[in-house]
């Protein structure tokens, strides 16, 4: 397993609007158009870009499904203290 990987994702407040994107993903809208338009966090501006982050760098409710993605693969809900991510492993 890698000690450092890269992702991205949409943080919403609430679960309902965390399954209607995770839908629209589904039929192929682009994950990233869909991060700036949605995402309530500062990675908004970057397509939902977190950069490179190691193991213990995230909660762990977020860490664990992350690290579990493989290249490219987007994540169901993950429920964190901070609100719904939807998360895609960019490298």
């Amino acid at each position: 397993m890698p000690d450092k990987i890269r992702c991205a994702h949409i943080l919403v407040k609430s679960e309902q609007q965390a399954k209607e994107l995770l839908e629209r993903l589904n039929k192929g809208e682009k994950f990233a158009t869909l991060a700036q338009q949605y995402s309530q966090d500062g990675s908004a501006k970057r397509g939902g870009d977190l950069g490179v982050f190691g193991r213990g760098m995230m909660v762990r409710e977020f860490e664990k499904p992350a690290f579990e993605l493989q290249k490219g693969q987007i994540s169901g809900i993950v429920k964190t203290q901070f609100g719904y991510h939807i998360i895609k492993r960019l490298e």
